[in-house]
């Protein structure tokens, strides 16, 4: 299962929660906002088509940001901030 496919499994099981995940590939940043089982990327285009990934196989995790439903650009309700990749999948093995 890719890490995009486990973050949109997550945002459908807890649908209270927007994850805002800031990854790295091709030597540039992106951040993508998953929600109810939906990515977008806020600073690229979106495949129209959900069979192309928004993170390629090789990208990193930066951080995760878990906040409140729904999302509030302008006041954003954090729950945690600047989660490594290794902490949200310690996170996802106890729940």
């Amino acid at each position: 299962m890719t890490l995009l496919t486990q973050l949109e499994h997550y945002s459908l099981r807890f649908p209270q929660e927007v994850l805002l995940v800031q990854v790295q590939y091709d030597q540039e940043l992106d951040e993508i906002l998953i929600f109810k089982g939906f990515s977008s990327s806020l600073q690229r285009s979106t495949p129209s088509t959900p069979d192309i990934s928004l993170i390629p196989d090789y990208a990193s995790i930066v951080r995760i940001d878990r906040l409140k439903s729904p999302y509030t650009p302008e006041v954003p309700e954090y729950i945690e901030q600047n989660l490594s990749w290794s902490d949200f999948a310690t996170y996802l093995e106890n729940l």
